[in-house]
């Protein structure tokens, strides 16, 4: 039998309004959002969008000037409430991992069960430990430790004290890609494994699609759109948000009779007629094929290979370049005549 409890969240923000200077305006504007148990988040947003404050204030080093923040159903902030951040179970790794250097590693898990009998606090470190593989390390110093390892310890220091949600800000920022990757891989797995909310800040794009259980994209303050990766990235309900997630092209039309006509083609638009629209299509919704057959002719001036794909710029007749992507078992080369056809999966229409 499904366990219904997954489905409810473990973290619900309401109109959330944090104001950090007086005068200065919003940093967090109206933010509403949801966290589930077992599942991660990814807030996705330009530098100054108001993540990090979003993030301080869930833990409690933020007040908010309106709004509610609860968990399981317990006011943590709103009107005339503010739990300290010691009062909050709340699980924070920054950037830096902010270890103690005088702490090895089973100690600095330990600073925060100091009030725990020790046989219990014993077995919490050791868990804390194991799950983030790290048991060989619990007597090193943090500069005995390489970054990847700090990090881990940092989770494992968050997470000992079970808490109801963990906050990571930007956690892997500092690592190279691989090893950025392999870490990520490994946190996302701990989290989820744990129960725990999770709320990961990233600026990294293709990282939040390929891990995160949900996406929330944050623009001047406020959360502008969230929900599952795929939903985002096919049916964005912006420009903006469109760009958060990767490349797009854009296209200004007018509705006529259900549909926005494009260069590269006409697509159903569901807007009143004649609404001014922005037609929004994913490199992957743009198929190259031989010059000749049905579809938008067009010329191939640059092919990039990226990974498993292959990126092609195309040059339609009226000068407007756009960007196709596709297998890079694609054979098509620069200089070709091509015709380009839609699919409509990666196209959406917005207001203009």
């Amino acid at each position: 039998m499904r366990d219904e409890r997954q489905t409810l969240p473990r973290i619900v923000i309401e109109g959330a309004e944090v104001r950090l200077q007086r005068g200065a305006g919003a940093a967090v504007l109206g933010t509403s959002l949801a966290l589930h148990a077992g599942r991660v988040t990814a807030l996705l947003g330009p530098s100054g969008a108001g993540k990090s404050t979003l993030l301080r204030a869930i833990a409690g080093l933020e007040r908010l000037h309106t709004g509610t923040i609860r968990s399981d159903g317990t006011v943590w902030s709103g009107p005339g409430v503010h739990l300290p951040p010691e009062a909050r179970r709340c699980g924070v790794v920054f950037q830096d991992f902010a270890l103690f250097p005088h702490l090895n590693a089973r100690q600095n898990v330990g600073f925060g069960l100091r009030h725990l009998p020790g046989e219990e606090r014993k077995a919490r470190i050791a868990e804390a430990l194991r799950s983030v593989e790290l048991t060989h390390r619990a007597h090193a110093y943090p500069h005995e430790l390489s970054g990847g390892e700090q990090q881990r310890v940092a989770l494992a220091r968050a997470l000992a004290p079970s808490p109801s949600v963990m906050l990571l800000d930007e956690p892997f920022s500092g690592l190279d890609r691989r090893l950025r990757a392999d870490l990520s891989a490994m946190t996302l797995e701990v989290l989820r494994a744990s129960g725990t909310a999770a709320l990961i800040i990233t600026h990294d794009a293709e990282d939040a699609l390929a891990s995160a259980d949900e996406i929330a994209l944050m623009e001047a303050g406020s959360i502008i759109q969230s929900g599952a990766p795929d939903a985002l990235y096919l049916a964005p309900v912006s420009e903006n948000a469109a760009r958060m997630l990767g490349e797009v092209e854009v296209f200004e039309a007018t509705v006529s009779g259900g549909k926005a006509e494009t260069p590269l083609g006409a697509v159903p638009a569901r807007q009143d007629e004649a609404s001014a629209v922005k037609v929004l299509i994913r490199p992957e919704g743009i198929a190259v094929s031989p010059g000749g057959t049905p579809g938008t002719p067009a010329a191939l001036t640059e092919r990039r290979a990226a990974g498993p794909a292959v990126q092609f710029t195309a040059m339609l007749e009226d000068g407007r370049a756009v960007i196709a992507r596709a297998p890079v078992s694609h054979r098509a080369q620069p200089g070709e005549q091509v015709s380009l056809q839609l699919d409509l999966t990666f196209v959406s229409v917005v207001a203009g």
